[in-house]
């Protein structure tokens, strides 16, 4: 108890210096801030969830009593509580019926993904709900948040009209951002929950602290529900106010989602093949330097949830050769 009352302890402190490195505006303060989960998923994918959830409950008391009781909130509806539940699905696991006693059925890769994609939907959300309850309110609470960036970016004071060089209509720009700024988000949200559960089952691992055998990921499947909800996100985008909002956020993180099982997919279909490290190397290249061929990955994992397309590539794959007989020489 005492162990994990200390781990909890240093996760957590390390948590939110991280959190708040965000106040020095710096861009490499901006990437350390990206980071604050980790901590709390190390506490949790290395020792238990209880010393994950001291960690975040400790890192959220310290922030409000030192900066005020908003920003305590915000880390613990923001990185605290997700940290938390996403690193105690990685290690929750359940005995295999009929099975060895000893064997054991780990939370299955995929669904961790899908509950990622829905928490930073949530978070995403929820953090729109700050500004008001009605889609104006929140729109013009976004459109301030994206002036005061501007005006940072600029070097302008919070005072100054707002103006940017080389931009003709800049209200016309800012209409555009606060219209894709929520799905953005919640994009931004999944990929940093998800690179942050890697990076600490990579240390956890490296570390011998990783409980559960490290999972094929190529071969991870989505849960029977995530096309129904992608379906019912998809329908509630053409409704107006705030369910058309929430649904966009939840389309956008359940699309990486799917973006993501596309790459599995391709990662598990060209195995054997020669090349395959010129030709995925390329793949994530070409998605990183344009962006919108993701969309391409994202109708590959939708394909693979209908047609099953590694089982069919798995399929017309020959049998490997027998050995051969032994050279006597």
């Amino acid at each position: 108890m005492k162990q994990i009352g200390l781990i909890g302890l240093g996760a957590g402190t390390a948590s939110a210096l991280l959190f708040v490195s965000t106040a020095r505006g710096t861009a490499w303060a901006l990437a350390l801030a990206n980071l604050a989960q980790l901590p709390i998923m190390i506490a949790a994918i290395g020792w238990t969830h209880h010393a994950a959830i001291v960690a975040v409950l400790l890192a959220s008391a310290g922030l409000a009593l030192v900066f005020g009781g908003t920003v305590g909130i915000t880390f613990l509806v923001v990185i605290g509580l997700p940290a938390w539940w996403i690193g105690y699905l990685a290690l929750l696991a359940r005995p295999i019926a009929g099975a060895d006693p000893a064997s054991i059925e780990w939370y299955p890769v995929g669904r961790i993904v899908v509950w990622t994609a829905i928490i930073a939907a949530a978070v995403a959300l929820a953090s729109m709900l700050r500004h008001g309850f009605d889609i104006a309110a929140m729109q013009a609470g976004l459109r301030r948040e994206l002036e005061r960036v501007l005006r940072f970016l600029a070097g302008l004071p919070a005072d100054a009209p707002l103006q940017s060089p080389g931009v003709r209509d800049l209200d016309r720009l800012l209409d555009v951002l606060v219209l894709i700024a929520p799905p953005m988000k919640a994009i931004g949200l999944t990929l940093t929950s998800l690179l942050n559960l890697w990076l600490a089952a990579l240390i956890a691992h490296i570390s011998g602290r990783l409980k559960r055998p490290w999972p094929a990921i190529a071969q991870m499947t989505f849960p029977p529900f995530a096309p129904t909800l992608l379906a019912i996100a998809v329908a509630g985008t053409f409704l107006s106010d705030l369910i058309g909002l929430a649904s966009s956020v939840m389309t956008a993180s359940l699309l990486l989602a799917y973006a993501l099982l596309g790459f599995a997919v391709m990662h598990a279909i060209t195995t054997g093949i020669g090349g395959r490290r010129f030709m995925l190397t390329g793949l994530y290249l070409t998605v990183g330097l344009f962006g919108w061929p993701i969309v391409l990955m994202a109708l590959v994992g939708l394909i693979e949830t209908v047609l099953g397309l590694r089982a069919r590539h798995a399929a017309r794959r020959p049998p490997p050769l027998p050995p051969g007989p032994r050279n006597p020489l």
